[in-house]
């Protein structure tokens, strides 16, 4: 490692020593190489490798080795580096089959589209040596959707009158969000409640995570919407009520609820939370029921979604 570039390392690192010293790397391909004190070189700009990223998933951590946390060398910023890493796999919506891939030159195109847009994460994307587009991503300082929500520690009855309005108005401008991606020919990709965070010093929703694309020979824009769907049904119903835990309370199939009731994407969550919760409005279980197992009319936009919700945002008292 060139002296001036091992100094700069060695202030941002203190701990590593002359032992520990790592390699500047200008390719990224090998992207598991590539660990805690290494630098990436990328047209004149140096980050030091803090550690791997990983995501927290039904109570696991996920690692992800090609997302990589650093400090420019130069300013000392914060920053995450995603290097490129493909994969493919399929996902099933009733009969149909989407297939689903990660593209980096499809975030890279969003990332460009959305610049100075605070609704959505903020970075740029350089090149490699090997021509890989490796994204260089603004930390967003505050945490996910399904986090903040899980932590409102008060029973659904309270949080429905107290909270409820607010995170569903929040969450109407981030499907209006995800219609400016649509209107401009892209799609999200991989729509998750954890990929919506919520900015600590502004209370903004912003969506990060724009690299799966995906093949669909029907509605081009369907995973989004079935995206839109289980978060909507995640934030009101404060969580997900799956078969288990109706079970768990005596709330089971027998009890006045039917297969028809689940989600069609997830048959064991519980989509019409009327039947649990008897004081959500008919109108936004309406919109619930667009998701379910029980459905024969699906929603073909994010405007035809907005069109259903702004009435119950109406309807709940939220200006």
């Amino acid at each position: 490692m060139d002296k001036v570039i091992w100094e700069k390392v060695h202030r941002i690192l203190p701990s590593l020593s002359l032992r520990d010293q790592g390699q500047v790397y200008v390719d990224t391909s090998e992207f598991m190489n590539i660990s805690y004190g290494d630098v990436i070189a990328l047209n004149g700009r140096h980050f030091v490798v803090i550690r791997d990223e990983a995501e927290r998933r039904f109570g696991m951590e996920d690692p992800k080795f090609w997302v990589k946390r650093c400090r420019d060398l130069e300013t000392e910023e914060l920053y995450i580096l995603k290097l490129v890493f493909h994969e493919h796999f399929d996902q099933h919506i009733g009969s149909m089959t989407i297939r689903c891939f990660r593209s980096p030159e499809k975030e890279s195109r969003i990332l460009e589209l959305v610049k100075n847009d605070v609704r959505f994460m903020q970075g740029v994307t350089l090149n490699d040596t090997a021509n890989n587009p490796v994204r260089i991503l603004e930390m967003i300082r505050g945490r996910s959707l399904d986090s903040v929500i899980e932590d409102i520690d008060v029973d659904h009855a309270s949080y429905f009158q107290e909270h409820f309005s607010g995170i569903l108005k929040k969450y109407i401008g981030a499907c209006e969000a995800v219609l400016f991606l649509h209107d401009h020919g892209e799609r999200h990709g991989d729509i998750r409640r954890d990929h919506i965070w919520i900015e600590h010093a502004t209370g903004r929703y912003r969506w990060i995570d724009f690299d799966y694309a995906y093949e669909s020979t029907e509605n081009p824009f369907g995973l989004d919407l079935f995206g839109l769907g289980n978060i909507l049904l995640f934030i009101t119903g404060q969580g997900v009520h799956t078969t288990h835990d109706l079970a768990a309370l005596n709330q089971g199939l027998d009890d006045n609820l039917t297969p028809e009731d689940f989600s069609l994407l997830f048959p064991n969550r519980l989509v019409n939370l009327r039947k649990r919760f008897p004081y959500i409005p008919i109108s936004l279980n309406r919109v619930l029921l667009r998701f379910s197992a029980g459905t024969d009319v699906f929603y073909e936009s994010v405007e035809e979604l907005l069109d259903d919700l702004k009435p119950c945002l109406k309807e709940l008292g939220a200006a």
